[in-house]
């Protein structure tokens, strides 16, 4: 049986980017993730948090929190030239994240359609060569990341992008090294773009490394798809929601988790941006208390 350690991430706060006077203040969202009852957070982008690693480690102290990962962009898709691109910014955040106890690196593939304008950047469709391009930058990845820092990469599939749907997901884990590449399952990710987490985590009971826990609003989902719209314009419309009010059923996913012979951490990341600063702690604790109430091997420490 599994232990599911429930934690949260910046983004349950509105935090997308490393600066912006919208997103909740990196101090408040460190007061707020303790006082809602959670010890273990993520880094979110890098640069939103102290990137001293003495600095951050006594922010950390200070609260009682401790990492479980960091997070790092990529678009291994676009060709050789990509890793040049990626390797500088990731190799900061596995540093940061390795300097801090964390023991994962949640990877994000490049959005095809920007995550604020919501404008196409390229097409929505990979050739055979991308995905070879795409896997294989993945594998390079996650192998330097365990190699050289003892940290696990967790592959977050996600809306608009070219990973995102059920085919897509289980093409990539199909092609890519069990031994450096796994998937960060986030419940929200996943059914917005049409896929089963329960089917993935009975199918890929190996792959799965990581949780993102949240749900997505049916109804809005519904007009998302009618209305092709954006993942930019999905948030705003409100397509997350706060559990236990959405899809997918998070008790199921739960269940399914804590009978791998596995630990794993089950971070809330409810994207809100942009949100006003006073909304997000009384959701962080009911969702909190919620998903600790699935499980009977779930907790926050």
């Amino acid at each position: 049986m599994s232990t599911v350690t429930i934690g949260t991430a910046p983004d349950s706060w509105g935090v997308w980017f490393a600066d912006d006077p919208e997103q909740t203040p990196w101090q408040r969202f460190l007061d707020e993730a303790a006082d809602a009852g959670y010890r273990w957070i993520e880094l979110g982008p890098y640069g939103y948090l102290p990137t001293d690693p003495e600095v951050l480690r006594a922010e950390l102290e200070r609260r009682d929190l401790q990492v479980a990962a960091g997070t790092v962009f990529t678009a291994f898709h676009r060709g050789a030239d990509q890793w040049h691109e990626a390797w500088e910014p990731a190799r900061k955040v596995a540093e940061l994240t390795a300097a801090v106890g964390g023991k994962h690196i949640v990877v994000i593939p490049a959005m095809w359609r920007d995550d604020v304008t919501g404008q196409p950047v390229e097409s929505g469709e990979l050739t055979a060569g991308q995905w070879d391009d795409l896997c294989a930058g993945h594998d390079k990845l996650g192998r330097i990341l365990a190699d050289d820092y003892g940290l696990a990469q967790q592959f977050h599939p996600h809306a608009d992008s070219h990973v995102g749907a059920q085919p897509d997901i289980e093409r990539i884990l199909q092609a890519t090294d069990p031994a450096f590449f796994n998937l960060c399952l986030d419940t929200g990710h996943a059914e917005y773009c049409g896929a089963s987490s329960l089917d993935l985590i009975r199918q890929y009971p190996d792959r799965i490394g990581y949780l993102h826990l949240k749900q997505i609003d049916p109804a809005v989902l519904a007009h998302v798809r009618e209305n092709d719209l954006t993942w930019a314009a999905a948030n705003k419309a409100g397509v997350m929601v706060e559990p236990p009010a959405g899809l997918p059923d998070l008790r199921s996913v739960i269940d399914a988790v804590e009978a791998l012979d596995k630990d794993i951490f089950g971070v809330v990341e409810q994207d809100m941006y942009p949100v006003p600063f006073d909304v997000p702690l009384p959701i962080a604790r009911r969702t909190k208390d919620y998903l600790l109430s699935c499980g009977s091997r779930t907790t926050i420490n």
